[in-house]
C-alpha cells in the first residue's frame, strides 16, 4: 500500500474560462454542431471563438429506421442555418456526434448501442447527401473531451483523458494535443475496460466487470436495488423501484442515507481503480470527469482519488489532476465544433 499523500490535485472545477484574445473575438466562423444522443439531439451554431448562438433540441427518434435519424439531424442542421441567416451569419460547417464508435473518414457508424438502427450505417455520406455540404462524424465523448480541453476544465493541457458518467461510462483520450483515435478510431473506450473480471456484472457490450457497470447512473440504481435488502432502514425503501434513478439516491446520500452513500463510496472505488491504470498507462496531466453522475462529486471523488493514490505509481499520480468537467452537456457540441474548425485548419486554441 502507498503511503497517504496530500489530495491538493484533487481540484474542484474553475467557476470561469480564461479570457478569449481580440483575435479569438474577431473570427467569424461558424460551425453547426449537433449532438446526437439516445434520448434528445441537441445542436448549436458555435464560433471560431467557442461561443454559442442559436440552439435546436429535439426528442431522438425511436424509430427502427435509420432514415428517420438523418431526417431529424438535417431539420436541426438547417433551423440552426436560417436562424443563423436573420443575424447576417452564415454556417461554414457542420459536425455530428454520435454515442458509438465512428470511422471518421468514411463517415460509417460501426457501433452504437443506444442507437441500433445507425449500426453500420455510412451517417456522414446520407447526412451530406441530405444537407449538399460536408459533415463531419465523430464519437461523442471524444468529442466532450476536446471541448474541455478547448474551452473547459482541461484548457491550457495536452495529455487528458475524460470520463463521461451518464447512462454508460464515455471516454476520450488526447495526447500531446492530439485527440487519440486507434488505429481503428475505437480507441478511448475507457468504460469497457474491466475492472471486475471475477464474478463481475455483465455489461451490454457483452464483456465482465466493466467500469461501465459499477461507475454509471445505471449502476447506481442497479448496486441501490441490490443493497436494499440488507439496508431496512434505508429511505430509499420508500421510493418505488422504477422509480429510484441516480439523482433520487444521490439526494438520500446528501441527506446521510448510508446505502446511498456507501453506493457512491463504491462506485468512486471502482472509478478510482480504473484511473489508476489509466494514470500508469498514459500518465496524463489530468482526468476530467464529467456527465449526470458528476453532479454527485463531493460523493465519489475522494474515495476515487485515494484509489489512485494507492494504486498508481506514485510520480504520475501525484501530477495527475482530478476535476470535474466545467462544460456539462456543451462539452460535446463545443468539441464538436473545434473539430470541424480544426480540420479547416483555423487552429482554434
Amino acid at each position: 500500500m502507498r503511503e497517504k499523500n496530500s489530495t491538493n490535485n484533487l481540484a474542484p472545477p474553475n467557476s470561469l474560462s480564461p479570457a478569449l484574445s481580440q483575435s479569438e473575438r474577431e473570427k467569424p466562423d461558424l460551425v453547426c454542431a449537433v449532438d446526437l444522443g439516445g434520448t434528445n439531439l441537441r445542436a448549436a451554431n458555435i464560433d471560431s471563438a467557442g461561443q454559442i448562438h442559436e440552439r435546436v433540441r429535439n426528442p431522438t427518434p425511436k424509430s427502427v429506421q435509420a432514415e428517420d435519424v438523418v431526417n431529424i439531424v438535417a431539420a436541426a442542421v438547417r433551423e440552426c442555418e436560417a436562424a443563423a441567416l436573420k443575424r447576417d451569419a452564415q454556417i461554414q460547417s457542420v459536425s455530428v456526434v454520435v454515442p458509438g464508435t465512428v470511422h471518421v473518414e468514411t463517415g460509417l457508424v460501426v457501433n452504437a448501442p443506444n442507437l441500433n438502427s445507425l449500426e453500420g450505417y455510412k451517417l456522414g455520406p446520407a447526412l451530406e447527401s441530405a444537407l449538399d455540404r460536408s459533415v463531419l462524424l465523430e464519437n461523442d465523448a471524444n468529442a466532450a473531451t476536446v471541448g474541455e480541453m478547448w474551452q473547459g476544465a482541461a484548457r491550457g493541457y495536452q495529455t487528458i483523458l475524460c470520463l463521461t458518467l451518464g447512462t454508460g461510462v464515455g471516454g476520450g483520450i488526447i495526447l500531446d494535443g492530439k485527440l487519440w483515435g486507434g488505429v481503428d478510431g475505437a480507441a478511448g473506450e475507457l468504460g469497457h475496460t474491466s475492472i471486475e473480471p471475477f464474478g463481475g456484472v455483465q455489461c451490454k457490450c457483452g464483456s465482465i466487470g466493466c467500469l461501465e457497470v459499477y461507475a454509471s447512473a445505471t449502476a447506481i440504481v442497479r448496486m441501490a436495488r441490490e443493497g436494499l435488502s440488507q439496508h431496512s432502514d434505508s429511505s430509499l425503501h420508500s421510493i418505488p423501484t422504477g422509480d429510484l434513478t441516480s439523482e433520487r439516491i444521490c439526494s438520500a446520500a446528501r441527506a446521510g442515507d448510508e446505502l446511498a452513500l456507501e453506493v457512491f463510496r463504491r462506485a468512486g472505488v471502482y472509478l478510482g481503480v480504473a484511473m489508476a491504470n489509466f494514470v500508469n498507462i498514459f500518465n496524463p496531466e489530468m482526468i476530467v470527469i464529467g456527465g449526470g453522475v458528476s453532479a454527485a462529486w463531493e460523493l465519489f471523488a475522494q474515495p476515487a482519488r485515494a484509489e489512485v493514490l494507492r494504486r498508481a505509481f506514485y510520480v504520475p499520480a501525484e501530477r495527475c489532476r482530478i476535476v470535474r468537467a466545467e462544460r456539462g452537456d456543451d462539452a460535446g457540441l463545443i468539441g464538436a465544433a473545434w473539430l470541424a474548425l480544426e480540420c479547416g485548419d483555423l487552429s482554434p486554441l
